[in-house]
């Protein structure tokens, strides 16, 4: 039998640790709400922007005056992997399973003979694949001191890889982040942006019906740096939400589990008491007898 008072201590420090996973699942409850308000804003008007985008770059197509962050370098040997994840943890399998999407994309690259350069957001996603891709990394974006994501972060990070493109670092970009559906589902996405890929529906002839001044080709070109930062300010909303909708989940679970747990020591301690109190009673009845 457990020694009491060890028994004890374990279900004071279960207990301790209850209080603290209740305590992170209603923080995690009341930043999900902000947070998927503004993942789902967000989404009506990149839908629309990138439908419009689309429906240029249909009637641009292939020509030569085609914007280069639309046509692209005209190779596709060396790639930028975005990988969008969280400063911290205690959310599931949030971070993990974008870093594995991640993971494995570089793989399929690096065993097709390409070059693989990733740009990491948040420091989960570093740490996740610094031990077997370290040698890959080419910078890290430090989110610790962002509270709220804001549409300047994704700005800043677009600014960082419009130069790496326009300095020929790399051919093909593409973001890794999690979409959010629900609390308990998230979706790990890999998003190509650079060269701009758009999806375009069965209304995209009538894109025809406009005439566009300047020409086609020069709102293209103002605006594609635009959707790039877009398309980065959508996956960290996307993410924001995820990772606050994992953590409650995460926490949730481990709420449960503790109760559970304090249950069992609890039962476990009161057998461990029985047996103790009935050996002193054996105890005292046998030097009774004995007299």
């Amino acid at each position: 039998m457990a020694n009491l008072k060890v028994l004890k201590n374990r279900i004071a420090s279960v207990k301790s640790t209850r209080k603290i996973t209740k305590a992170m699942q209603m923080v995690a409850a009341a930043k999900l709400r902000r947070a998927q308000e503004a993942a789902e804003a967000s989404r009506p008007y990149t839908e629309r922007f990138n439908a419009v985008m689309g429906g240029l770059a249909a009637s641009v197509g292939d020509s030569a005056s085609a914007p280069k962050l639309l046509s692209g370098t005209g190779r596709d040997q060396t790639h930028l992997l975005v990988v969008l994840t969280a400063e911290r943890g205690l959310c599931g399998g949030f971070n993990g399973n974008i870093a594995k999407l991640a993971k494995a994309h570089a793989q399929r690259l690096l065993a097709a003979g390409k070059t693989v350069k990733i740009l990491t957001v948040g420091k989960k996603g570093r740490d996740a694949l610094k031990r077997e891709l370290s040698s890959h990394f080419v910078a890290h974006v430090d989110m610790t001191e962002v509270k709220r994501v804001g549409y300047e972060n994704a700005q800043d990070i677009a600014r960082d890889v419009l130069a790496r493109f326009d300095g020929g670092e790399f051919d093909v970009a593409t973001i890794f982040f999690s979409r959010f559906e629900n609390v308990v589902t998230q979706h790990p996405t890999a998003q190509q942006i650079i060269p701009a890929s758009f999806e375009t529906d069965g209304d995209a002839g009538a894109a025809t019906l406009y005439d566009y001044e300047p020409s086609e080709e020069a709102i293209l070109a103002d605006l594609l740096p635009r959707g790039v930062a877009t398309a980065l300010f959508s996956a960290l909303l996307e993410n924001a939400a995820s990772e606050q909708g994992a953590r409650m989940s995460a926490m949730d679970n481990a709420t449960r589990n503790a109760g559970d747990m304090i249950d069992k020591l609890t039962i476990q301690y009161n057998r461990s008491r029985q047996a103790v109190i009935t050996n002193e009673l054996i105890e005292i009845i046998s030097g009774a007898e004995a007299l």
